[in-house]
C-alpha cells in the first residue's frame, strides 16, 4: 500500500499516509474490543499505517494493544512505522486540562 497513498510531510521530513484507518464505532465504545483489535491487525496486514482514535471512541488502549501485538507478530518491524492520531475532546480545551488530556492518551495509546 505504500507509495500508492496520498503522503504529507512531517516537519521532521519523515512521510504520514493522508489516509487514516479510524476506530470508532457507533454507538461509541459498542463494539467488542477484540473485533477493534482484529480489525486494526488486519489492516496493518493490508498495508494500513496510519489509524485515527480519540479518548471518546474508548479505542486508544485497545488500538495501543494492537500495535505492540502487531510488532511482537512482525506484522512492522517497530511502532515507528505507524501512525497514530487522536484527538483532544472539546471540554478538554482549557488550558489547565490539554497537558493531562494528552498524557492519558499516549498512556492509553502506549504499547503493553
Amino acid at each position: 500500500m505504500r507509495g500508492m497513498m496520498p503522503e504529507a510531510a512531517l516537519s521532521s521530513g519523515k512521510p504520514m499516509p493522508r489516509v487514516g484507518m479510524g476506530t470508532a464505532s457507533f454507538p461509541l465504545g459498542a463494539t467488542d474490543p477484540s473485533t477493534v483489535k482484529d480489525v486494526v491487525l488486519r489492516a496493518i496486514e493490508a498495508g494500513y499505517r496510519h489509524f485515527d482514535t480519540a479518548a471518546v471512541y474508548q479505542t486508544e488502549a485497545i488500538l495501543g494493544d494492537a500495535v505492540a501485538e502487531a510488532v511482537r507478530a512482525g506484522l512492522v518491524a517497530s511502532r515507528d512505522e505507524l501512525y497514530i492520531t487522536s484527538k483532544l475532546w472539546v471540554a478538554h480545551a482549557h488550558p489547565g486540562h490539554v497537558l493531562p488530556s494528552l498524557r492519558r492518551a499516549l498512556r492509553k495509546i502506549k504499547m503493553k
